[in-house]
């Protein structure tokens, strides 16, 4: 597998050899797993300061939900929600903070209360001026694929092969970064399991995983507690598995090994205890 380095400000993640933890915050009232559990700014806080205890190597706060068909906020209430966690938990933990925004101007102030990755779920498109601020800190960029929008993704995505569609995607969003000045070295790429997929599609974008070498950047995956384990682990009586369930947790750990074992180099989770486990196992076996 190959090992990547990613340096900036007083910050060094070693990817490869030992898979990275982020760990999720999400200080929105209706987020599909933890909506409402984390909303008040001192639980985030404590939550975020837990995780890192647990082995999170990154924390990723945000604060508008993008489960499917959620409504979107504005960047003020987004602001609100996310600057006072950060600025709080920025002077409590040594491990990068990620701002999980499309918004430049929450983008901006998250970076300047001490968040230092962007992960941008649209890869730039939702905010014409993300890329000039990635650009201008020189953070860290996640470029998440997604078809369509938060409200719309899930209705009847449909590819030829969504494997290789999502390879081209990349291709493409990568150049784009690389020419508003943001380096090949801080881009990061995450195949975007849930948003504009079938069961299907998520379960060939893990299988095929190490296709997506060819990129050369680090991958991220995040299938944490995802709708697709809970439909395939759900009885044909069940209405939906509860995200939080053990179920759905014990699915998530088989989408990280696999994940892993195809390519990964960060998975993005709610049980940073329960991924550190796995992936002590994961990453022997993949290195042995």
């Amino acid at each position: 597998m190959k090992t990547y380095t990613l340096s900036w400000e007083n910050h060094t993640l070693e990817l490869g050899k030992r898979t990275c933890v982020m760990g999720i915050v999400n200080v929105t009232p209706d987020s599909f797993s933890d909506g409402g559990k984390f909303f008040n700014c001192d639980e985030a806080v404590a939550q975020g300061e837990k995780m890192v205890e647990d082995g999170a190597d990154i924390i990723d706060i945000g604060g508008e939900s993008t489960r499917p068909f959620s409504e979107e906020v504005s960047a003020q209430e987004e602001i609100q929600r996310v600057i006072p966690v950060i600025e709080k938990l920025a002077k409590r933990i040594s491990v990068p903070i990620s701002i999980d925004t499309t918004k430049a101007g929450v983008a901006r102030q998250a970076i300047e209360a001490g968040a230092s990755v962007i992960n941008d779920i649209s890869s730039l498109h939702l905010d014409p001026d993300m890329a000039d601020v990635a650009a201008e800190y020189g953070v860290p960029v996640i470029l998440m694929h997604m078809k369509g929008t938060p409200k719309t993704m899930q209705v009847s995505p449909t590819y030829d092969d969504v494997v290789k569609e999502v390879i081209t995607f990349f291709e493409d969003e990568i150049s784009n970064a690389e020419k508003r000045g943001i380096p090949r070295s801080k881009i990061i790429i995450d195949p975007g399991i849930g948003f504009g997929k079938t069961v299907e599609h998520n379960l060939l974008l893990i299988q095929r995983l190490d296709e997506f070498k060819s990129l050369d950047t680090p991958i991220l995956m995040g299938t944490s507690r995802k709708a697709f384990i809970r439909n395939l682990l759900k009885n044909e009586t069940d209405k939906d598995l509860d995200p939080a369930s053990p179920e759905a947790e014990t699915g998530t750990q088989a989408s990280v090994a696999a994940s892993v074992l195809n390519g990964a180099h960060i998975v993005r989770v709610h049980n940073v205890v329960n991924t550190c486990a796995t992936l002590k196992i994961i990453d022997a076996i993949k290195n042995v």
